[in-house]
């Protein structure tokens, strides 16, 4: 059993004040499998009311209005999850293994998982870059699963913002280089392909030296992290990171699940003005043995210090509505 203290900061600058900001979240770690959310906090400057709601796969959304002027948009999480060990996984399953996927598929609710998506959809590069893979129904589902995620690995180099957020999977194909979220949604395109039902799953990935294998961990530890979750026979959901060519394990720290980036994004929403934004996020996973104390507060880095400032005063009436500009940040 392992235990994970997580603090997600995010920040955004505008060039000038925004009379109105809208928001949702989705930063809060799921409870089930083998993990459990003991604590979960959200702290946001301006202050403002917080709201909560759970939405059809499971995931915690919080969700705000922030409707006076700022200058700048500051949002904290903070949790602790317990992990449990996850079973091993086989390195095959039995050779009927095909027919029973088929008929789980069949008699389940999986098209959500199925079908095309937002942001992974097979398109003619995706189909070519199959054909180079050799992704196809041979072997048993696990195996040919396993090798797909091992073969994205060796396919793509990790290059931090070498793409964008609601960039297409054909640039990462096509330049053989994307951040986690490019590997996740190409191999989700793929695995339905085959009519394995895959998932995107959007969280955090937990990094020291001491437990990572040689090679594994190019994804950025001070980042979010994004990862796929495969249905198999006899196995259920089994997660496969393909950044890393890994199997998902307790490590991996899930806050949400849907079918693709454009179903989890750790932050979404609105503004009303005419400016530009800057947005910074950083990311702190630490580990533990034994349960910290529940009430205990989290260090805050030294270099975070300076972006969380007090909570300001009332602020002037909103002024009149200009433009609606979308706010994301992209996982790496």
């Amino acid at each position: 059993m392992k235990f994970y203290s997580v603090r997600h900061l995010t920040k955004f600058i505008y060039q000038s004040p925004v009379s109105e900001s809208v928001m949702e979240t989705r930063m809060h770690p799921r409870s089930d499998s083998n993990q459990r959310c003991l604590t979960f906090s959200l702290s946001v400057s301006p202050r403002c009311r917080v709201f909560s709601y759970r939405d059809h796969l499971g995931n915690q959304v919080q969700h705000f209005n922030i409707p006076g002027e700022h200058s700048q948009l500051v949002i904290i999480a903070e949790s602790l999850v317990e992990q449990q060990q996850l079973a091993l996984v086989p390195h095959f399953l039995a050779p009927d293994a095909w027919q029973e996927l088929d008929t789980l598929v069949s008699v389940g609710d999986y098209w959500e998982m199925l079908l095309p998506s937002e942001f992974a959809a097979p398109t003619d590069a995706l189909q070519k870059l199959a054909r180079t893979l050799d992704v196809c129904r041979r072997d048993d589902p696990l195996m040919v699963v396993r090798d797909i995620n091992t073969r994205l690995y060796e396919y793509f180099n990790y290059v931090p913002r070498s793409t964008r957020v609601d960039s297409p999977i054909d640039e990462a194909i096509n330049s053989r280089e994307g951040v986690c979220q490019d590997f996740a949604h190409t191999m989700i395109a793929l695995v339905r392909t085959l009519g394995i039902p895959c998932r995107y799953v959007s969280g955090y990935l937990h990094q020291n030296a001491s437990d990572i294998a040689p090679g594994h961990d190019r994804s950025l530890p001070d980042a979010t992290h994004a990862w796929v979750e495969a249905f198999l026979p006899h196995l259920g959901w089994v997660g496969f990171d393909p950044t890393n060519n890994l199997l998902a394990h307790e490590r991996h720290i899930r806050t949400a699940l849907g079918r693709d980036y454009a179903d989890v994004p750790p932050t979404h929403g609105v503004y009303r003005g005419r400016t530009a934004s800057e947005l910074y996020v950083a990311v702190q996973v630490d580990a533990f043995d034994e349960p910290p104390a529940l009430d205990r507060e989290m260090p805050i880095p030294h270099d975070w210090s300076i972006m969380v400032e007090k909570a300001q005063e009332p602020p002037p009436q909103a002024s009149p509505l200009l433009e609606i500009q979308q706010m994301q940040q992209q996982q790496q």
